[in-house]
């Protein structure tokens, strides 16, 4: 296969988005959630994998988490990967990855990204599904439900569980 052939090939394959995201909680178990100014709705610190520069899912993570909020954290654990397919655009694979409990100085430290976000808040769990409807809701109930059991990675389709 010549070098041609195998751009070609390439650029024939199907696509697919990535975005990864961290599930950043205080002691009270409340999750943080922020305030897009381009879209309606609330999301996780997360976005984009920006994969063309060599950028992994949990790099990508880290990075969005830092731009949008200030705060540089590892993430930790895989919590769920979610595929999520949408109107208008190829199907996006979702990694969200557990960002910890956040201490009062670190609520503090918080730092919006003004580019793209307006407020930033902590849900209770029972109030997610208000905040978060489709598949960011159910990925983040799946990602808790990991959390509290001790369970593996949740596998899931437009944010509910296959396995």
């Amino acid at each position: 296969m010549t070098t041609s052939d195998f751009a070609a090939y390439i650029a024939g394959l199907p696509r697919v988005l990535a975005g990864a995201a961290v599930l950043l909680r205080d002691a009270a178990g409340r999750v943080l959630l922020v305030e897009p100014n381009y879209r309606d709705g609330w999301a996780l610190p997360g976005g984009t994998i920006e994969s063309d520069d060599g950028e992994t899912p949990r790099l990508g993570a880290r990075r969005e988490t830092l731009e949008e909020i200030g705060l540089d954290r590892e993430p930790g654990r895989l919590l769920a990967v979610d595929w999520v397919r949408g109107p208008g655009r190829p199907p996006l694979v979702a990694y969200l990855y557990d960002g910890g409990v956040l201490g009062e100085d670190e609520l503090k430290a918080i730092r919006l990204q003004e580019e793209e976000l307006l407020s930033w808040r902590l849900v209770p769990r029972e109030e997610l599904a208000a905040h978060l409807p489709g598949a960011l809701g159910g990925r983040v109930l799946a990602a808790l439900d990991v959390l509290a059991g001790g369970t593996g990675t949740a596998e899931l389709e437009n944010g509910h569980r296959v396995a």
